[in-house]
């Protein structure tokens, strides 16, 4: 057992220890590939969505110096019949190849010493697990012995193949180029590689008009074809956790559902329905991972029409986007279009390929992009957030004049997306309008209490003084009448064991047809 060549099993047996949703079906797709022209597989993934595990997972699989059968003797690939063939074939049958690229930075400098650290490494390996084989100072000739010494060929996985390049782009020719060497062309990959399997969060880098690896089929979260439901934990997965630990299906909905493929209709951010479960507690778990640092550096970038296109995902809306042109690099981002195709890759926004539009995928997203509004230092951004704080103060005061002003500003200001005129347009206003709010509340959408469903509810967090927010919308009617269906229908009744003070919310606009004005009206009450 070695550190990249042939490293066992235990990364696998210790997920195994632990609370574990079976994947091993990915292992039946991999198999499908080996040997043939679609031996070289590339899937991109955001953060904390699993890759590691997969990795360690195949690992433990394909490894032959270990014997993992009691790992998946109860899993769908040895269950499965229509599996269990090419399970038995595969199973701890090939030397593995395994680079964790995170780990390779620590001895690496950095990334810059890079390439002459993994070849002479596993050069290293290669010679003490086959101390008859005659080496080579290039890799690839190194590789291609030890195939024909043995008999078999490898399977190769490297994790988080991208890292190089996002955070030492000084390397990424040098690099590249090196991948070309063991990937492009039959003359190396037809003799060393039965299969190989890349990971990272971007997909591969494009050189010019080609990609640098051009032989790799690729799955991202633009299209991850036949790998969508290992991009995380499906709706299914996620009940059957629920029911077991004892949580609430619905939250774990709300606050970590929204990623939506062809074929699947909803995908879970696994890590946080993992650290929900062993917390006992819904919130978000974003920020506690390294992916929310990059959030406020390409949300605040001076791209025309970006913070407009931000502030309408907050409110709901879905966006237009061309992804056509993204570099799959973080060093060429050149307009709207690239940050919010940077951002599907970085699961920030879910991708919708049917209509090309993203959109928010869950109430844990949208805190950590409305928080991280507030922390932006541009001037339009620092004026919609005082005038978002000033509307939350307005509103407690009962200000009812300066709410209903203030929404009918934003209603006016963000025509272009909101082109439709309905209760729907206006929940997004509201949306827009107290984008502010997670300095203060929990937000629930159509919340079921008393004999219906609250448009919008905003529950102060337990160290806030404020009062709760019953905000019910209505268009061509009266506010009136919005205050008396709360009251007809006791929206209020959700809140029964809230010990605070409750402020019913009723908002009307009227459209004007000739003028194509909006005159939005607002009345408070307290309960």
């Amino acid at each position: 057992m070695g550190t990249y060549l042939n490293p066992g099993n235990n990364g696998f047996a210790e997920i195994r220890n632990d609370i574990y949703v079976d994947k091993s079906g990915l292992i039946s797709l991999i198999n499908q590939t080996i040997n043939t022209p679609r031996c070289l597989t590339c899937i991109s993934r955001p953060r904390r969505f699993g890759k590691s595990f997969a990795a360690k997972m195949l690992c433990a699989y394909y490894d032959k110096t270990c014997d993992s059968s009691t790992l998946f003797q109860d899993l769908e690939i040895a269950q499965n019949r229509e599996l269990n063939s090419s399970y038995q074939q595969h199973l701890n049958h090939y030397d593995v190849l395994y680079l964790d690229m995170t780990y390779v930075k620590l001895f690496s400098d950095n990334f810059e010493k890079l390439v002459p650290y993994i070849q002479t490494k596993i050069t290293e390996e290669l010679s003490a697990a086959y101390p008859e084989l005659a080496t080579s100072n290039e890799l690839p000739t190194t590789m291609i012995r030890t195939t024909e010494l043995t008999g078999n060929k490898f399977v190769m996985i490297i994790d988080e193949w991208d890292a190089p390049i996002r955070e030492t782009p000084a390397v990424q020719k040098v690099y590249l180029e090196f991948l070309r060497t063991l990937f492009k062309g039959s003359a190396t990959t037809d003799k060393i590689f039965a299969a190989v399997y890349m990971t990272g969060i971007l997909p591969i880098k494009k050189d010019g008009t080609e990609s640098a690896i051009s032989d790799f089929w690729e799955y991202s979260m633009l299209d991850p074809g036949d790998f969508q439901s290992y991009v995380g934990f499906t709706e299914s997965e996620v009940e059957q956790l629920c029911h077991k630990y004892q949580l609430c299906f619905a939250e774990a909905k709300r606050w970590y559902d929204g990623y939506v493929f062809d074929k699947t209709s909803s995908i879970y951010n696994p890590y946080s329905i993992m650290k929900a479960i062993i917390m006992k507690k819904f919130k978000s778990y974003w920020r506690m991972s390294s992916a929310a640092d990059a959030l406020e550096t390409y949300i605040s970038c001076d791209y025309d029409g970006l913070f407009k296109a931000v502030l309408a995902l907050l409110g709901g809306l879905s966006v237009p986007v061309d992804t056509s042109c993204f570099g799959n690099d973080i060093t060429s981002i050149r307009n709207k279009d690239d940050v919010l195709t940077l951002l599907i890759h970085l699961g920030y926004l879910a991708y919708h390929d049917m209509d090309e539009t993203v959109r928010i995928p869950n109430e844990e997203i949208r805190n950590e992009f409305a928080k991280t509004i507030c922390e932006i230092k541009s001037t339009d951004a620092i004026k919609r957030l005082q005038e978002s704080r000033q509307l939350i103060q307005d509103t407690i005061r009962m200000d009812s004049d300066a709410v209903a002003a203030q929404i009918e500003k934003i209603h006016t200001t963000m025509t272009d997306p909101l082109h439709y005129n309905n209760e729907q347009s206006l929940r997004s206003v509201i949306h827009i309008a107290y984008y502010s709010y997670p300095e203060y509340y929990m937000k629930f959408e159509e919340l079921p209490s008393g004999n219906g469903y609250a448009d919008v509810v905003y529950l102060p967090k337990k160290a806030s003084p404020m009062p709760a927010l019953i905000i019910e919308l209505k268009w061509n009617q009266s506010a009136d009448g919005a205050i008396a269906q709360i009251k007809n229908r006791q929206y209020f009744s959700a809140l029964k064991d809230y010990g605070g003070d409750i402020l019913l919310v009723g908002i009307n606009y009227n459209k004007n047809a000739k003028s194509n004005s909006r005159k939005h009206t607002c009345i408070i009450e307290k309960l």
